[in-house]
């Protein structure tokens, strides 16, 4: 099929355009009707990205379905997957069904809310698909300003703060990454991506300002495209916009932002960082793992003190994204196959548990645990799928979330086993908040009289779950759906890695004689 690439990615935008122009008023039919529009399009948003992954060679290690068109002033248009993104494509048009699902509720500004889901879907699937650094840009951007809204309009009482300081944290961190993609293009004079991951960067260290710089642009040029990655993870200490915006925002759009948004700066290192600044990655790797090991501790910590339930799984994204950058920068098989799997399965895991949060927080409107306890006694469904996803955050044998914990840490321990060993600790922590939250929000009896009237998941609700269960469970125990697509791609990047780590030595070894 000619353009696929563009179909899967501009469904949602049409049905965003169809709603904006077509759609008339505010009364109950109205609303029905654009629930349903929404429903319709990222259902066939996912049904036809199904043919992406039908027809994807995971042996060819290069990109697919590949589109190129000319753009305006002489900018191109150029679409394409490869075994590193093409499960983010999926892992985003599995999930906004389910977002638009559980949104049946929402009864204020609703063709506008839904307008919004739909432009930031094709937005994110336009991060992953582009092959241009001005495209991708553009996308990745503008991706912050559905969400933005997202949250000023339908989030909590402190939204507008929530959304102000979403848009600037990650905006700000975009900034260099700018400087950084026109200095690319003055040295490369290409914005293509397929040939920048060829093309070798300056690494010559060099003085500026009077500080020595090891590894050159090289290294300047990660820390720029870093700074805005880094952000959008979050990583430990730039993500203190993330418990702000997952609390204020709606349960949808909480969702959206843990399972597919923060996934975006994973896939920018995996895109950019390590296959074109090598050189600059190998000599900040340390400090990335040692950053990523003190979130995981310290974050997990400090999500044992909330009595918000949001803002402690927030702060478990946080965590579990500390594993992410850990296996990345391990720059070896497992841990880059390690850091995707973890993405993919916290995609499920963590929108699942957002979604838990709103299935009560729709019938007591608080998210206060203390306001809970014996959930168990009126709502079995609910506690059976609380702790599912429950032992899959922790990172149960036989879930995803422990396959991709497991070849992340085995990763980093034949790198640096003090940083292996640190993380390991987050592990036990994430035990310790994981079922805390468990005990105190469904064990026990059930003594709070407001309680006593609550009703279990409606079969809309379990609908939604039913998909988010079936994929953790089948993950963890048959991860190889995921690694044999990611396999050959992550092999090609790591060989690649390794060769310009050795020309570089080979390189300098030569410019010192």
């Amino acid at each position: 099929m000619d353009n696929l690439l563009s179909i899967v990615t501009f469904i949602p935008a049409l049905a965003a355009l169809i709603l904006a122009v077509f759609l008339r008023g505010t009364d109950a039919a109205a609303n029905r009707n654009a629930k349903w529009l929404a429903m319709i399009a990222t259902s066939a948003t996912f049904l036809v990205s199904l043919f992406i992954l039908a027809g994807f060679d995971a042996n060819d290690t290069g990109f697919q379905f590949v589109e190129q068109a000319q753009w305006l002033a002489g900018l191109q248009y150029k679409m394409g997957v490869d075994g590193i993104s093409v499960l983010f494509v999926m892992l985003t048009t599995f999930m906004m069904p389910l977002v638009i699902a559980a949104s049946w509720n929402v009864e204020s500004r609703v063709k506008e809310y839904m307008i919004a889901f739909l432009l930031l879907e094709t937005l994110m699937l336009g991060v992953f698909m582009a092959l241009d650094l001005v495209l991708f840009y553009l996308f990745f951007e503008a991706g912050l300003i559905p969400m933005f809204l997202i949250i000023g309009i339908w989030g909590g009482a402190n939204r507008i703060y929530a959304s102000f300081k979403f848009f600037l944290y990650t905006f700000l961190g975009s900034v260099l990454m700018l400087v950084a993609m026109v200095a690319m293009f003055a040295d490369a004079g290409t914005t293509d991506i397929e040939q920048l991951l060829v093309h070798q960067f300056a690494f010559d260290s060099f003085s500026v300002l009077g500080i020595h710089v090891m590894g050159g642009m090289q290294t300047l040029m990660f820390l720029a495209f870093f700074a805005s990655f880094a952000v959008k993870m979050p990583m430990w200490p730039v993500h203190t916009w993330l418990p702000d915006a997952h609390v204020q925002a709606p349960t949808a759009g909480s969702v959206v932002l843990a399972a597919i948004l923060l996934k975006m700066g994973g896939y920018g290192f995996l895109r950019f960082s390590l296959p074109m600044f090598p050189v600059g990655a190998d000599i900040m790797a340390p400090l990335v793992l040692w950053m990523s090991a003190i979130a995981i501790v310290y974050t997990s910590l400090v999500a044992l003190v909330q009595d918000d339930m949001k803002k402690l799984i927030a702060y478990s994204s946080v965590a579990h994204m500390g594993f992410v950058t850990m296996g990345i920068f391990a720059a070896n098989q497992q841990g880059l196959d390690g850091a995707i799997f973890q993405m993919i399965s916290h995609g499920f895991i963590s929108g699942a548990l957002f979604l838990c949060v709103g299935v009560i927080y729709d019938r007591m409107h608080t998210r206060e645990i203390d306001a809970y306890g014996g959930l168990v006694n009126r709502m079995p469904a609910y506690a059976l799928i609380f702790m599912l996803f429950t032992m899959a955050n922790v990172g149960l044998p036989g879930t995803s979330g422990f396959v991709g914990e497991f070849l992340t840490l085995m990763a980093v321990f034949q790198v640096n086993t003090w940083v292996a060993a640190v993380a390991t600790t987050g592990v036990i922590f994430s035990a310790g908040y994981a079922l805390w939250l468990y005990r105190r929000v469904v064990m026990g009896d059930l003594i709070k009289e407001s309680l006593r009237s609550i009703t279990d998941m409606t079969g809309r609700e379990r609908l939604i779950f039913a998909p988010l269960v079936v994929m953790t469970l089948l993950l963890g125990v048959y991860p190889a759906l995921v690694l044999d697509i990611t396999g050959p791609a992550v092999a090609a990047l790591v060989d690649n890695y390794d060769m310009a780590q050795s020309a570089a030595d080979a390189a300098l070894l030569h410019a010192s004689k």
